[in-house]
Order: C-alpha cells, then structure tokens, then sequence
C-alpha cells in the first residue's frame, strides 16, 4: 500500500550521451501526475566535456524549474564498451552532482526494476514503457514525446513512486544469484 503524501515532486532523469530524458510527477496524496517530460539534446555537442557542461546547465535549469523534492535516476547498465560505460557515468554523475548541491536525495533504479515497475516485464521495449505511461497518468497520445528518453526519465520517476510507500525490507537482493544465497530452501538447483 502506498501511503499518502501532502505533496511531493520526483524529477526523473534516464542518463546519455546523446539525448538525456526527464520527466517531472507532482504527487498528491497518493495519486502521480504527470507535470513535464522532455529531453536534454546533446547531439550538437561534440566535444564530451561541453555535453557534460551543457548536461550540468540544463539539469540545474530543471530543478530550478520544477523544484523537486527527489530525484530517480537510472543506473547504468553493462555490456556497453569501456569508453561508452565511462563517459555514460560522467553523464550521469553530472546529473547527480547538481542535485546534490541542491540537497536533493537521489535514489538509482537498474533498468530492469524500472521496467518491471511500469509494465511488468523486465524486457519491455521503450514503447511499452511509454504506452503504459500513458495510460497509467492519462495523458494524451498527442503528448507523447518523438524521444523515448523522455517517457524513459519519466518512467524512473514513476519507478521511485510506486516505491515511495513501501519500507525498506530487511532482506533487499541485488541480483537473482543473491537471492538464492540468502534464501537456499526457496530455490530449487
């Protein structure tokens, strides 16, 4: 069950290079709405280091924006080559350190728990992602944005909502292997 809250705004960020999507709920009680999702369009940039200046510009324009209360960001995943994987994390650490200098919690959600969350299916394509969005805060299809980065860092935010009321459990797991360490009698081998 989720529990209510007066009121709170999660700024949702899925990190890139290229494009980075965002997306703002404003929660009441317990009901999310959603209040902006757009993208932060890197494809000008050449040089990685201006990426990362205009990444830290537009993220704090954001916040100064919107002014949220929390920020849900996705972690990024592996199988990527080693120069992506890093310049990914700065991307991504850009995000957060501007946050942080606002004193704004931030919670990082794998992928995966952010499709799960949203669709039910780990392995949903962004357009799944994006269609249940949609139905799931009534907005309308023309609303839909031409990136799914943007509908992405709204999904993150929608991610951190749905775990807003649930307390922290004593037995978190990290990985399916760390389940079946910490609960032996509940897997079969």
């Amino acid at each position: 069950m989720i529990r209510p809250v007066e009121e709170k705004i999660i700024l949702g960020i899925d990190p890139g290079t290229t494009i980075m999507g965002y997306g703002v709920l404003r929660v009441a009680g317990v009901q999310p709405h959603m209040v902006a999702m757009g993208i932060i369009d890197l494809r000008k940039f050449s040089d990685h280091y201006l990426k990362l200046r205009h990444i830290h510009e537009r993220v704090l324009s954001i916040i100064e924006s919107y002014l949220p209360d929390e920020l849900a960001i996705e972690a990024p995943f592996f199988g990527k080559n080693v120069q992506s994987m890093l310049k990914l994390g700065r991307a991504q650490g850009v995000a957060m350190a501007v946050a942080l200098s606002r004193d704004i919690p931030i919670t990082e959600y794998a992928p995966l728990k952010i499709k799960m969350a949203i669709t039910g299916n780990g392995q949903a394509s962004k357009e799944q992602v994006a269609d249940m969005l949609q139905r799931l805060l009534h907005f309308p299809k023309e609303d839909m944005p031409t990136f799914m980065d943007a509908t992405d860092g709204l999904a993150a935010a929608y991610c951190h909502f749905l775990q807003m009321g649930r307390p922290a459990t004593e037995k978190a797991y990290r990985s399916w292997k760390d389940f079946a360490a910490k609960n032996p009698g509940k897997v079969k081998g």
